[in-house]
């Protein structure tokens, strides 16, 4: 079985920044394409964007492109959502999953697999 590990939630006041880390436990994460979510209180999971296999191509939701960027590093088997400019409306659980590809699917849950245990990261002044 499949296992990310996530680290790197917590709380900030807003127009502050997080780095939310999600690394690949006992595998090579390089063959898969990286999907983040959040899940906001008393709201649905959204999705927040994903980066293929080789970081070649990234995806953002609308609500935070400009302000959170995705990266990974494949020699580290880790992958990493930068959020800057945080907004009280950021605030949720983050989870970060594996998918076979970063492509106009991108966006639906059901294309990902191998969930993490989420973050909560919470914007608070």
């Amino acid at each position: 079985q499949l296992q990310l590990v996530e680290s790197g939630g917590g709380l900030v006041q807003p127009g502050g920044s997080l780095s939310l880390s999600c690394g690949a436990s006992d595998f090579d994460l390089e063959p898969y394409t990286i999907g983040w979510f959040r899940q906001p209180p008393g709201k649905g999971r959204e999705v927040v964007s994903c980066i293929s296999s080789d970081g070649g191509t990234i995806n953002y939701a609308d609500s935070v492109k400009g302000r959170f960027t995705i990266s990974r590093d494949n020699a580290d088997d880790v992958a990493y959502l930068q959020m800057n400019n945080l907004k009280t409306e950021d605030t949720a659980v983050y989870t970060c999953a594996l998918s076979d590809r970063c492509d106009y699917r991108w966006q639906y849950p059901q294309m990902y697999h191998s969930w993490s245990q989420g973050t909560q990261v919470t914007v608070s002044s």
